[in-house]
């Protein structure tokens, strides 16, 4: 369908409401558990969890699923539970903001960040690119520990299937916290499936034995069987020579493309999980690797948020779509003009070599 029509100004000498073209609307579940369900003329639909730090939970293009969403869900934070037992699923779960990685130190599986309940968001329309806009604020803090401070604005553009992360979080304690974030991008049938690939410019290195055992077909996925073990990767990608980095993964018809600024998530992880009836994969830029807070510091790689400090952070996702796009696409997240990223140290892995 063309979308010339969505002029701004023709649009407007129409209708006086553009909620009758793109939203983020506000309702509840039977649990209480609130909901936003973003639309635009674009194809992609959203829903997006308030209750669970406004992460985005389910996802479609022109009526195709994009990800994975966990039976039952989505589940209340609840604290007396496991994070894995209230996994979502879904297109984004924001890991953090001080620990991201396997259990420690009471310390839970990638940290309590997607337990916290997100303000009541803020919607609005610009023009230039023509976008809908929901911006809210979530806080991480406890007596005595942390005080970070998240404002989030997620965007969907009117003309092109893009959806647009960007946060800021703040240190608004009087002493330097431990700094992790993780953006846990979580993909599903039929966008994943046997043969699709993903395609990045990197450097490749097999988190352990599991992931050395299939590092030949690091970039393929295969069918979902019975007992899959998960395989983890860590990539030092190539930049576009301007700060930003892609990543993609497509199929014979489809896919989506993963664009991040460098300077704030020199890390991209890649976890493979085709198992069977719960076949997720994850695409997982970010400011640390999800090696826990400990081993962090012990490596050197944790980051630390100054009293006062605030960081910005930038990601998008993209479908891909048509024979053209798709090779396009391939073209430009294999072949980056620019270095590999600056502050990704992956000391201790060793790097595979083809």
């Amino acid at each position: 369908m063309r979308t010339t029509w969505l002029n701004r100004d023709v649009v407007e000498m129409h209708s006086l409401d553009w909620r009758q073209f793109a939203d983020f609307r506000e309702s509840a579940l039977a649990n209480g558990s609130r909901i936003v369900d973003g639309y635009s003329p674009s194809g992609l639909s959203i829903t997006l969890l308030p209750d669970r730090g406004m992460d985005i939970w389910t996802a479609h293009y022109k009526g195709t699923p994009l990800t994975w969403i966990a039976p039952g869900s989505p589940h209340p934070p609840e604290y007396g539970q496991s994070w894995l037992s209230l996994f979502n699923g879904g297109l984004m779960t924001t890991c953090g903001l001080t620990h991201v990685g396997p259990p420690e130190d009471g310390r839970d599986l990638h940290g309590n960040y997607t337990r916290q309940r997100a303000t009541t968001p803020h919607v609005y329309f610009d023009g230039a690119p023509e976008r809908i806009n929901l911006e809210t604020t979530v806080q991480q803090s406890s007596l005595f520990g942390e005080q970070l401070y998240l404002s989030r604005k997620i965007s969907l553009y009117l003309m092109e299937p893009t959806i647009r992360i960007r946060d800021t979080v703040l240190n608004l304690g009087d002493e330097p916290t431990p700094f992790m974030l993780l953006y846990h991008c979580n993909v599903g049938y039929p966008l994943v499936q046997q043969g699709t690939q993903l395609f990045v410019d990197s450097e490749v290195y097999p988190r352990d034995e599991a992931a050395t055992a299939g590092v030949e077909s690091w970039q393929e996925y295969g069918a979902a069987s019975p007992g899959y073990a998960e395989q983890v990767f860590f990539h030092h990608v190539r930049d576009n020579g301007e700060g930003t980095a892609c990543a993609a993964l497509l199929n014979a018809e489809f896919g989506l493309k993963f664009s991040w600024d460098v300077s704030s998530l020199p890390y991209l992880g890649q976890w493979k999980n085709t198992r069977q009836g719960i076949y997720v994969n994850g695409i997982e830029p970010g400011n640390c690797i999800p090696e826990g807070q400990n081993a962090a510091r012990e490596s050197g790689r944790l980051v630390m948020l100054q009293p006062g400090e605030d960081r910005h952070f930038d990601l998008s996702i993209t479908v891909i779509e048509g024979a053209e796009s798709l090779v396009s696409c391939r073209r430009e997240v294999t072949s980056a003009a620019g270095s590999l990223i600056a502050g990704c140290d992956l000391t201790g892995y060793e790097r595979y070599n083809k």
